[in-house]
């Protein structure tokens, strides 16, 4: 949420923002609803005072036995004025609020101005993709072939855009969260939180998915929502507190099924793993000082390009313009990993500083003291990546780690957290009859 002082003070800069991504502007609309909010606090402020001043009148003169018949009436009238005041206080205050709850975060000045993705600007590219002398097929072709994704199983459970990963592509997806935690926490130095999966409305408020996003979320019958990302109940976990500036910059990471319902994105990306109902993600969250934000975030960036790097992924690093960033940043920069099968750079890891919008939500402060003294407080600034997506990294593995012979070979980063496997394949999917594990590690 955006200050609303701030707005006031920085009209044209405010509409500006608006209009940079894509929306019209709001600066003399919320202006106007501040004023009347304003007004009927003043107003209610006044009577309540000449209230309390007739109170005391009335007692006065109770005390002295004088006529307070006048002085009742008085008071009687004034209740119902401030009734009407408090209704209307009430109004604006809701009307202003409601304004500012679907308004995005104001982009930062080194934001390049756009209105789609084709504005963002691509601020390095590490590593060469891959070149083979075959033509390369997508993952969901490999992992089908090997036995190892099974799409039609899953959509006859729970219907389109889910997947059932078997055998060694289910124990990769296992290791790839072991080896992701390892390296944010033990290089990084983030806390490993095992978050609850469903999360009150508030919370999903605190973080910016209500209200303005309640469609592309799951909610369940008694008012609880399925976390899109564990951000949501990591970010919150600093709400309605006040962080000593000592303690921070706090640093989480956490490995969560997400669940989004995907309702604006019909016709997209609908084929293989890309983007499902339910996937897997290691997050990071970052809670620091209102000076120390920029710095985080290209610290939480080389975090998840690290992974990448440690796999033997190409990617780039993109910096989102105005018109493609989320709802709560003011600066992001997408990771985006080689796809061979499409010739494509594709998402796999999104990076952003919100600021203090989100803190701003769920009254998230921080406080400074010096010789027992209170000398600095404010908002604290949040900040929020993938590190990564689990899914998409599979699509990558798969895809740049592919043998002609429709093997796949298995990172040598990930050999030791997959008991020693280094290739997936088919023919070795021999053994005990129940299970798509290589039969030498079978245990069945």
């Amino acid at each position: 949420m955006l200050d609303m002082r701030w707005i006031r003070e920085n009209t044209a800069a405010f509409d500006a923002a608006l209009v940079s991504r894509n929306l019209s502007p709001m600066a003399s609309t919320l202006v106007n609803l501040d004023a009347k909010k304003r007004e009927a606090m003043l107003k209610l402020q006044q009577m309540q005072s000449h209230r309390n001043e007739l109170a005391a009148a009335i007692g006065a003169a109770k005390k002295n036995n004088g006529d307070i018949s006048t002085l009742e009436v008085q008071a009687s009238a004034l209740k119902n004025q401030i009734c009407d005041l408090e209704r209307d206080e009430k109004h604006w205050s809701c009307a202003l609020q409601d304004a500012l709850n679907i308004i995005p975060n104001v982009p930062l000045k080194d934001v390049p101005v756009g209105k789609d993705e084709t504005a963002n600007v691509c601020v390095r590219t590490v590593g060469t993709p891959t070149n083979f002398n075959f033509c390369p097929r997508p993952h969901y072709k490999i992992g089908e072939d090997l036995g190892m994704i099974d799409f039609a199983t899953a959509t006859r459970i729970s219907g389109s855009r889910f997947v059932i990963l078997r055998g060694l592509l289910a124990r990769m997806e296992r290791a790839l969260k072991s080896f992701m935690l390892d390296i944010h926490t033990q290089k990084f130095g983030y806390e490993e939180i095992s978050v609850p999966l469903l999360v009150n409305s508030s919370t999903m408020y605190g973080t910016g998915q209500l209200p303005k996003f309640f469609e592309d979320s799951f909610k369940t019958t008694d008012g609880r929502w399925l976390i899109p990302t564990s951000e949501v109940p990591l970010t919150n976990m600093v709400g309605n507190s006040s962080t000593n500036a000592s303690r921070l910059p706090l640093r989480f990471t956490a490995y969560s099924p997400c669940f989004r319902s995907e309702a604006g994105a019909a016709g997209r990306d609908t084929g293989g793993m890309i983007r499902n109902h339910q996937f897997s993600k290691v997050e990071l969250v970052s809670i620091v000082h209102p000076a120390d934000g920029l710095a985080e975030l290209e610290r939480m960036t080389g975090a998840a390009e690290t992974v990448l790097q440690s796999l033997g992924l190409a990617y780039r690093v993109m910096l989102l313009s105005t018109g493609d960033m989320g709802f709560s940043s003011c600066k992001t920069y997408d990771i985006e990993v080689w796809i061979p099968s499409e010739g494509v750079y594709r998402e796999i890891s999104s990076c952003s500083l919100c600021g203090d919008f989100q803190a701003r939500r769920m009254g998230a402060r921080y406080r400074k003291e010096e010789n027992g003294k209170e000398s600095e407080k404010g908002f604290v600034h949040t900040l929020n990546g993938s590190g990564l997506a689990i899914g998409r990294t599979i699509v990558a593995i798969l895809e740049n780690y592919q043998l002609s012979n429709g093997n796949v070979i298995v990172p040598e980063a990930l050999i030791s957290y997959m008991d020693g496997v280094k290739e997936l394949s088919r023919n070795e999917l021999k053994g005990c009859g129940i299970c798509l594990t290589n039969s030498k590690q079978c245990r069945s």
